[in-house]
């Protein structure tokens, strides 16, 4: 009789364990000579040599599934125990996967050219209309760097733009205050890692969130770095930023030059950008458009509507 100590390290385990136990009682049947105890992200067995070596290499394949796919199905446990082939690797075309088991890819052809644009090039600017993914899947490339260990860590910027409110008058301290603006950067790393992951990487500083005025003064290296909203920060704002990165860095800057929040008095620091940088070596610019929207399909309508008053007024 041994006794080892097996840690499930960089997922989720009650994705690893399933709904109410159900996988680790289904691991307790399959080695029937060893005594398996759970207690957080350990496992504690006990039991046969033999069999204990075949659950350790078992453990480690299906730790190895959770990380990859977000997901773990009995049929997977089956197979993994068994020895019969399962898919180990993601599929060509797919980014990620959620946390419900959703692949994320690719849905049109400029979403495919961003990714490509990533993948060539150390900065990539993506612009385009409301709905057009450009936010999400930066956030997906960043999120698979990580898993991958291709990046140490994951920092999302946006600029705090008043819309209608004033911070001062909003309830809360400083973190309550800017927090809605960051909102849906957290909803989407939510959709892509377990959520007592993620609060786990936050603690350690692996995925970090703030605001544009927090980043001056930083270099930021060995990381995915993702400015949201870039049309509503100034011109010194978006230098400040562009300049913040350092060695062993991806920058993805997002924006949508139809909704300037900024002063009429204030140019947009993302427009200057684009006019000034497109034509740099290892700059990639995508610029998508209403083709690319994958949200309802009300939206496109919405979208082309501004656009067509848009140019109706400029016209006049």
């Amino acid at each position: 009789m041994i006794e080892k100590h097996i840690v499930l390290e960089d997922i989720d385990p009650v994705v690893f364990y399933g709904v109410g136990n159900s996988h680790l009682q289904m691991l307790k049947a399959l080695f029937p000579k060893l005594r398996i105890v759970a207690r957080d992200n350990v496992l504690r067995i006990i039991g046969d040599e033999e069999q204990m070596t075949a659950f350790e290499e078992s453990t480690e394949r299906m730790r190895q599934h959770v990380l990859t796919f977000n997901a773990l199905k009995e049929e997977d446990i089956l197979d993994i125990v068994k020895g019969r082939r399962t898919r180990s690797e993601v599929p060509d075309g797919v980014v990620c996967y959620t946390t419900s088991g959703r692949a994320i890819k690719a849905r049109s052809a400029n979403q495919q050219l961003l990714i490509d644009a990533y993948e060539q090039n150390d900065m990539v600017f993506a612009v385009g209309p409301a709905g057009t993914g450009k936010t999400y899947l930066s956030i997906a490339l960043a999120v698979k760097a990580l898993k991958e260990k291709v990046a140490k860590k994951i920092i999302l910027s946006r600029p705090a733009v008043e819309a209608g409110e004033k911070l001062g008058f909003l309830p809360g301290d400083m973190k309550d205050k800017i927090d809605p603006y960051l909102q849906p950067l957290y909803d989407a790393l939510e959709d892509m890692l377990p959520q007592v992951k993620l609060q786990d990487m936050m603690e350690k500083h692996q995925i970090q969130i703030a605001p544009l005025a927090f980043m001056r003064g930083r270099t930021l290296s060995d990381a995915v770095v993702i400015l949201d909203e870039a049309q509503n920060t100034t011109p010194a704002q978006l230098r400040m930023f562009l300049t913040r990165m350092g060695w062993n860095t991806k920058m993805i800057i997002t924006g949508d030059t139809s909704q300037i929040d900024l002063p009429h008095s204030q140019r947009s620091g993302l427009i200057e950008a684009l006019h000034l940088l497109s034509d740099i070596e290892g700059i990639g610019v995508v610029r998508l458009d209403q083709t690319d929207i994958v949200r309802h399909k009300l939206v496109t309508r919405i979208v082309n509507a501004y656009e067509a008053n848009d140019k109706a007024r400029a016209a006049e």
